[in-house]
């Protein structure tokens, strides 16, 4: 009996050749939007545990600033009424002042980098108004203080520009924004502050207006200030007319937010 060969081999498909990987991709990924971190403090004006009233370690003692051209006297617990913050004369050159701070407070906050504040804001334009949003920071140790006193001027606002808004850090100083045509006197506006390590970014009503790209570093602290000042008459910004009792601005739905 003959053996039948045995079968020949079948050709095979060569192994197919490995497909490259992509190369990863060197374009720089977005962080977390600031605008939607989640709100880390949003306490009422009228909580005494997140806000003082009257008192405030960046003004000299006995609650005056005249150095700085105001004509401000803080009295321990005046702040605003609601939302109004309401200037009172008192003399010539002495109008009681609302100020309220979270320095000093059971809750102490303090804002950090990387944290957002955003508030809604309405200025009138009378004679000597000076609102301001702004911080203070608290001393690296006794006798030495942050950069700039951690000071960064989420607005200020003068009634001889009746539209500008003024913009500035203090930590890390540049040159500070005077932007015109942003507010209309009368009329509610939201401003926000970005307070990033390499640099400090403004928006009006959603829309970015400034940035300083210096920021305020790595290891900045700050508490927050919220206040009406009245103007002493120097550097262009002028007193309060004669006839005047009381001026006021208005500040509401301040929030921070703070990315995880």
């Amino acid at each position: 009996m003959t053996t039948p060969p045995p079968p020949s081999p079948q050709p095979t498909d060569p192994p197919s050749d490995p497909q490259p990987a992509d190369p990863p991709s060197t374009t720089p990924q977005p962080g977390p939007d600031p605008a939607q971190a989640p709100v880390v403090f949003d306490a009422p004006f009228a909580d005494r545990t997140q806000w003082a009233a009257g008192a405030t370690s960046a003004y000299p003692a006995g609650r005056r600033n005249t150095g700085d051209n105001k004509l401000d006297r803080l009295v321990p617990g005046y702040g605003p009424k609601g939302d109004v913050f309401t200037a009172l004369r008192e003399s010539t050159f002495s109008w009681r002042t609302p100020l309220v701070t979270t320095e000093g407070t059971a809750g102490g906050f303090e804002l950090r980098p990387g944290d957002r504040l955003e508030a809604r804001c309405l200025v009138t334009a009378d004679q000597g108004v000076w609102p301001g949003i702004w911080t203070w920071g608290r001393d690296l140790a006794p006798g030495r203080p942050q950069p700039g006193h951690g000071e960064v001027d989420v607005l200020e606002y003068h009634d001889d520009h009746p539209r500008m808004l003024e913009l500035s850090n203090h930590v890390r100083p540049g040159a500070p924004a005077y932007l015109d045509n942003l507010v209309t006197p009368g009329q509610w506006f939201t401003v926000a502050c970005a307070f990033g390590t390499d640099s400090v970014d403004w928006e009006l009503d959603g829309r970015a207006v400034h940035s300083d790209g210096q920021g305020v570093g790595p290891d900045w602290r700050a508490w927050i200030i919220v206040n009406l000042s009245v103007a002493g008459g120097q550097w262009g910004h002028r007193r309060p007319r004669t006839n005047a009792g009381r001026l006021s601005w208005r500040c509401q739905d301040l929030t921070v937010r703070r990315p995880q």
